[in-house]
């Protein structure tokens, strides 16, 4: 994807902190109960039981991390990585002191975790085709692989939506083809939920050494 593509997300997201700070709306959600319902789809898939590190692709001004520390989950090691400055910077306030962690708008510097979580990163295509934004979806898929040592996990606004209340510059994705590529190109075991009352999907992607909860 072209990076002007890029800068109009950067702004898009830099603006909306601007107006509503770091809550929710600062972050595109629609209420803090559709985030949390969210959040609490990538703790159904992946095995948060004992220490493990996390790197959050998209994180906004840090809301995962508050989710996953309020609820006491073993968290020892924290990436947050977003493309929105005035993000990064309000992430700051929610990451604990004593806490192994690294908060960047490079991509390059995000380096490897046991886990790594993408909420919310591909609805958003402005006025990008939806081919040209799937193929930046599939490339972005394989930045996650690489970055993750047990597996990642994913959502996405899904095609199963409301036809008159899909957006022309929103991105819906066919969860039978995102699940057939994490298959082919990158394991055997592949977790996806679609029965939740959002409309979207989450997926996760076994990569070693840590079981797929199945509800």
């Amino acid at each position: 994807m072209h990076d002007p593509a890029l800068d109009k997300l950067r702004r898009f997201f830099s603006e909306k902190i601007a107006c509503h700070g770091p809550t929710p709306a600062g972050a595109d959600f629609n209420s803090e109960t559709a985030q949390t319902i969210r959040f609490g789809q990538f703790v159904r898939l992946l095995d948060l039981s004992t220490p493990f590190s996390m790197i959050d692709f998209g994180c906004g001004y840090g809301a995962l991390i508050a989710y996953l520390l309020e609820r006491g989950f073993p968290l020892r090691r924290y990436v947050g990585f977003d493309i929105a400055p005035e993000m990064i910077e309000a992430a700051h306030s929610l990451v604990p002191g004593g806490m192994e962690a690294k908060l960047t708008t490079e991509v390059e510097e995000i380096g490897t975790a046991d886990f790594t979580i993408a909420s919310g990163i591909f609805n958003m295509k402005f006025e990008v085709d939806a081919t040209t934004w799937r193929h930046h979806i599939v490339q972005t898929l394989d930045t996650l692989a690489r970055a993750s040592v047990r597996g990642f996990a994913f959502n996405m606004l899904t095609i199963y939506s409301d036809q008159e209340k899909m957006r022309p510059d929103l991105y819906y994705g066919d969860p039978s083809w995102f699940f057939d590529h994490c298959k082919r190109r990158f394991s055997r075991n592949v977790a996806l939920l679609h029965d939740y009352e959002l409309y979207d999907w989450t997926m996760a992607v076994k990569l070693g050494g840590w079981n797929v909860r199945v509800p």
